[in-house]
């Protein structure tokens, strides 16, 4: 009869343990490793909220010439394999876009940001945050280029 209540016992113990967690059945340990990712398949990224600096052209020309020298940046940074993921709001507000650099820190994000034409001119202004997203955004790149019919 001990036995048996230890037995009921245990049983009932095992039962209410933590579940181990899932393993993934399609786990690629060399991508992973390309990509940077953790045992969750995530990184930490540092995330970039641009915003409408305090000091806008007021001549076209010079707006459409920032504009240019910007975007081009943009692919330049993209290029590098510094800038993941990029992109205009499509609303009107002070938040102009975001971007996600492939980055440890907030020192090496605010160095390429100083590369932004915009940014120098003050048209534009960013405030950064480390982010822990999934590392599959270093795939993005390549998936963007092979849609984009029209380049920016």
């Amino acid at each position: 009869m001990r036995i048996a209540l230890l037995s009921l016992v245990l049983a009932a113990c095992a039962s209410t343990a933590a579940p181990k967690p899932a393993t993934n059945g399609g786990y690629d340990a060399a991508r992973a490793k390309r990509l940077g990712a953790d045992e969750y398949g995530m990184k930490t990224y540092v995330i970039a909220f641009l915003y409408r600096g305090p000091n806008r052209p007021a001549d076209p020309e010079e707006s459409k010439r920032l504009m240019r020298a910007h975007l081009d940046n943009i692919g330049r940074l993209a290029a590098a394999g510094t800038l993941m993921v990029a992109g205009p709001m499509q609303d009107d507000t002070d938040l102009r876009g975001i971007y996600v650099f492939d980055v440890a820190t907030i020192a090496e994000a605010e160095a390429l940001t100083k590369t932004d034409p915009a940014i120098a001119y003050g048209s534009l202004r960013m405030e950064l945050h480390p982010w822990y997203g999934s590392a599959a955004l270093g795939e993005v790149p390549a998936i963007h280029e092979a849609i984009a019919r029209t380049k920016i």
